[in-house]
């Protein structure tokens, strides 16, 4: 795990602090009520594998949302060093798993949240990376493209959390944010190190390895 105070100075300059946030709270119920977060993925489960993605591209602080099985989630998966936020409203979708991950940074000092989705094994560091290196302020709004089209992970700068907290409903997440901002949104090609698929039903569990 890499030292987010390392990332704080250098030579005196306070360098931007981005963390990650996972969002994996999704009950799985096109996969027959399967967590996504338990999944297995190379050996371990699935959330452990993404919450490493995030912190071996230099995100931190990384807080990751449980919701389904969240208890199953905290036995079963190595997150130490991550802060594990449940939430409780979990069914009512993505929307509310964005608002109680954000609400967690709210404090800590972050000047951005890489917004991840644990259902997206096929993005990985270097993808995490590029969005990462997009940050140039608070003000940023930065996110993946695959071909043009945009699409995860995002980056948040904080001056946007309150924007993107309240437009944040159901299972849209920040779509709705980023629509009346796409002309603020920094998109960066991704296509080239990643793949966008999710992990949404039976026949997309091949994906895993």
């Amino acid at each position: 795990m890499r030292d987010t105070s390392e990332l704080t100075e250098d030579h005196g300059r306070r360098l931007p602090v981005v963390a990650g946030l996972l969002l994996a709270a999704g009950g799985g119920r096109r996969l027959g009520g399967r967590p996504k977060a338990l999944l297995t993925h190379r050996g371990r489960p699935l959330v452990e594998h993404a919450a490493a993605v995030l912190r071996e591209a230099g995100c931190g602080p990384v807080h990751v949302v449980l919701g389904a099985a969240a208890e199953r989630v905290r036995a079963a998966a190595g997150l130490t060093g991550c802060t594990v936020v449940d939430n409780p409203a979990w069914e009512e979708g993505m929307g509310s798993s964005l608002r109680a991950g954000l609400a967690s940074l709210a404090g800590t000092g972050a000047d951005a949240a890489l917004v991840s989705l644990v259902d997206q094994p096929g993005i990985g560091v270097r993808a995490v990376g590029r969005v990462r290196a997009a940050y140039r302020s608070p003000a940023t709004l930065a996110a993946a493209a695959y071909g043009g089209e945009r699409g995860h992970p995002v980056l948040f700068g904080a001056d946007h959390w309150e924007g993107v907290a309240a437009s944040a409903e159901g299972d849209r997440g920040a779509r709705a944010y980023l629509a009346a901002h796409a002309s603020d949104v920094t998109l960066v090609e991704c296509g080239d190190v990643a793949e966008a698929y999710d992990i949404d039903t039976p026949d997309d569990l091949a994906h895993l390895e």
